[in-house]
């Protein structure tokens, strides 16, 4: 082959190699990116300018993002602990049980509105519920609860700079950050999810004998969320000193939750609404999963219907007589095999022995958004909080005449067939009897007892 043409040659396999070889850092580049959990895709958006504009200078402070390794306070440093000292640092903040502001806002009373928050790792989506909690008449008569199962320096100097009510932090002791390599986190011997009985048996993994009705395996990640959501429930009824003889409302919220700033205002119509034309009604509800808001016919507008976990679970409340009654089928909320806690609900509410399923009465102008793009269900690459939390915001904007209603109007719905069907099966994802047992445990840790009891 004659020089000239070999060299030609040569250039082009090696042009055409080196191609290759960028085109193959690229999509590990890319993969890289589309693999990371969608909670820290999430947590390195930016509030946008155009989300900004729209929350007041003043807080702003909640929105802005400090460097991880500056200094918390003289005793604790935002650099990540160990297994040992987050246990150890759990343990003596639940002890404590303080209430931050109480100084300023006054002591928690049997009646003060509870606002339980539940929180795990996305950051951005929490400092935008901060802002809007922030903004709603009313809110320096409530009590925040934020309940934790992660342990997070960053989260916890968030928390505690919330200055317009009171706080207190609690923090699940049982979570997959705290237990690691031992049930109820990731034990090595657990069976991998996809394995078959007859094979499980074989590998002699922990609770081969056990899978869900489908199947399945646990997977730690979705456990805990039902674990969490139960723990926080009987913490806050059964086991916090303040809440002894608590008798008023309790509203559940979720760290990518964003709450309209007369959510109270409503709240209390609500409860009103329910003493007067629905006393049976055992749960309110603040939020629900719309494409359209109608705020011009519907912002006055509440409906009655029976509650239905996955249409009726966003902003909704109830008092210590409801818990009362769902602590009476404690034993079948911690053995119906289903990961979710709101259909676990839900299975109670279609069993309870001569009594009716749970009512419900909501706005139908909700004032609880879902602000959450990415999370344990929902792994998007594109994860920007600030489209849908601006998105929220003009809503509420543009909504802002047809709040703070002084009086609404109730309509009666028998519900649609969603609402009807009876549950034949949970979900699964809780065939494992240590998740069962965890759970029924939860509810016998008393006001009394100083220590936790361990699982392992």
């Amino acid at each position: 082959m004659p020089r000239l043409k070999y060299a030609s040659v040569l250039r082009v396999v090696v042009i055409l190699g080196l191609l290759c070889l960028w085109i193959q850092i690229m999509l590990s580049a890319s993969n890289g990116v589309i693999d990371r959990d969608g909670d820290e895709l999430m947590n390195l958006n930016d509030t946008s300018e155009q989300v900004l504009a729209l929350v007041p200078p003043e807080l702003h402070k909640y929105l802005t993002v400090h460097n991880k390794n500056i200094t918390v306070n003289s005793t604790e440093k935002a650099n990540p602990k160990n297994v040992s000292d987050i246990r150890r640092a759990i343990h003596r903040y639940n002890e404590a049980q303080t209430i931050y502001n109480e100084d300023i806002f006054g002591p928690v009373q049997n009646d003060t509105i509870i606002i339980a928050i539940q929180v795990h790792t996305r950051l951005t989506y929490l400092r935008h519920l901060i802002v809007s909690l922030a903004q709603a008449r009313d809110i320096d008569k409530t009590l925040l609860v934020f309940s934790h199962d992660y342990y997070d320096e960053e989260i916890n100097s968030l928390v505690r700079s919330i200055d317009f009510t009171k706080v207190m932090q609690i923090f699940y002791p049982f979570s997959i950050q705290t237990h690691p390599n031992e049930f109820p986190g990731v034990d090595p011997n657990d069976c991998p999810r996809d394995v078959r009985l007859e094979q499980a048996i074989k590998l002699k993994c922990n609770n081969a004998h056990h899978p869900d009705l489908h199947g399945h395996y646990r997977e730690a990640k979705y456990t805990q969320t039902k674990h969490h959501w139960w723990w926080k429930a009987n913490r806050i009824f059964n086991q916090l000193q303040c809440t002894a003889g608590h008798t008023g409302m309790v509203v559940f919220l979720e760290e990518d939750h964003y709450v309209a700033e007369d959510f109270i205002h409503m709240l209390h119509l609500l409860r009103s609404t329910a003493d007067r034309s629905c006393p049976h009604c055992e749960m309110l509800c603040l939020g629900t999963y719309l494409k359209t808001y109608q705020y011009h016919t519907n912002g006055d507008k509440v409906e009655i219907t029976p509650w239905h976990s996955s249409m009726h679970n966003m902003g909704m409340v109830f008092n210590r007589t409801v818990w009362n009654n769902i602590m009476e089928l404690q034993e079948q909320f911690c053995a119906y095999d289903d990961y979710n806690w709101d259909y676990s609900l839900l299975h109670l509410s279609q069993n309870r022995p001569k009594r009716d399923k749970f009512k419900v009465i909501l706005c139908k102008g909700p004032r609880v958004f879902h602000i959450g793009e990415c999370g344990i269900h929902h792994k998007k690459s594109n994860c920007n909080a600030s489209t849908v939390i601006s998105k929220v915001q003009k809503l509420l904007q543009n909504a802002k005449s047809y709040l703070y209603p002084t009086r609404v109007s109730a309509t009666i719905s028998a519900g649609g067939a969603k609402h009807n069907k009876k549950l034949t099966k949970g979900n699964g994802g809780w065939g494992d009897i240590r998740d069962q047992e965890l759970c029924t445990n939860m509810t016998k840790v008393d006001r009394q007892m100083r220590k936790y009891i361990h699982f392992a």
